[in-house]
């Protein structure tokens, strides 16, 4: 592991200062006479934010409301269970960076999604509506809005497609229960995104077909419609 400053950016060409010397042995051996390839992480410097400190731990006490853990135990087993899928040193929720905070509480949503755990508290509002938790809404049948069970909203405007024979990977979706699924339909797109501050996304292919929107034969059958029309 060698460590170093950034001394200067130029498009993709980064300028680093080492701390220590290399060793050039070291280097060409661990090469194996290939090109040297090496993986750059930023340190992140920004100390964790009151509000992401206050999502984490509601999380964890829903996680405690429905397991039965003391919400203490709750919290390391979620932070072993975290430790040991992604590898991450040990941390502290008092001192941690920004970057872990974001990442925890992903984990953590994460884990309530895929064992159902209710969000007990008025967390909902209070996270940022991104890709990832959209994601998550869309596979879980949640509502993007409020969590209730959700049906799944197409953003753009199908026309007289027939949604047998469409191309979804091009179109975006929005996770909505039945009340403002009926909303979104009602009013024009832009202002339901303002309403809401939800935004649609796409869905990747392979969750498309988990999903049942597409087959593996249909995305076969679009990929080589489009090199013969040549797009």
């Amino acid at each position: 592991m060698l460590f170093a400053k950034i001394i200067s950016l130029q498009g993709n060409q980064v300028t680093l200062q080492l701390d220590d010397e290399l060793n050039m042995d070291q280097l060409q051996r661990f090469a194996n006479g290939k090109q040297p390839t090496a993986e750059l992480t930023i340190q992140d410097e920004r100390m964790i934010s009151p509000d992401q400190r206050k999502k984490i731990f509601a999380l964890i006490h829903d996680v405690s409301q429905f397991t039965g853990y003391d919400e203490r135990d709750a919290e390391m087993v979620l932070k072993y269970r975290y430790y040991a899928k992604t590898g991450a040193d040990s941390f502290s929720m008092s001192n941690c960076d920004v970057t872990t905070a974001n990442q925890f509480l992903t984990f953590i949503l994460d884990f309530c999604f895929e064992w159902d755990i209710p969000f007990r508290t008025k967390l909902w509002d209070s996270i940022i509506v991104d890709y990832h938790l959209t994601l998550q809404c869309i596979i879980h049948r949640k509502c993007v809005i409020c969590g209730k069970h959700a049906d799944l909203h197409h953003v753009d405007v199908l026309g007289n497609r027939k949604r047998n024979f469409t191309d979804h990977r091009k179109f975006r979706f929005l996770p909505l229960c039945r009340i403002h699924h009926q909303e979104a339909e009602n009013i024009p797109a832009l202002e339901f995104a303002q309403k809401y501050q939800v935004r649609g996304i796409k869905i990747p292919e392979d969750d498309l077909v988990m999903l049942g929107i597409m087959t593996r034969k249909q995305i076969i059958y679009w990929n080589k419609r489009y090199e013969m029309e040549g797009s």
